[in-house]
């Protein structure tokens, strides 16, 4: 199951990330989307569990939940929407 994590503080890596979802069962990958041009955290994540019930109890144990002084925003990821490419 793959699950959006958003309004994540800036200070949090992707080990500390996994760590909070794997109390809940097998964290296949987890990303934390950075910024191409400056490398800084934008702030949301993505999380892959093994299975659909360990990744929906993550999300209604940690949506609303605070982590490094952030209440943390969880939910399933959706599928990304084709846009066309902005052409300059």
């Amino acid at each position: 199951m793959n699950i959006y994590v958003g309004n994540l503080s800036y200070r949090m890596n992707d080990t500390d990330l996994e760590g909070v979802f794997a109390e809940f069962g097998q964290v296949i990958s987890c990303k934390i989307i950075n910024d191409r041009e400056t490398g800084r955290s934008k702030g949301f994540a993505f999380v892959e569990m093994d299975n659909t019930d360990s990744g929906k109890a993550a999300i209604e144990t940690l949506d609303g939940k605070e982590v490094e002084g952030r209440s943390l925003k969880v939910n399933e990821a959706r599928p990304r929407e084709s846009r066309p490419r902005r052409e300059y």
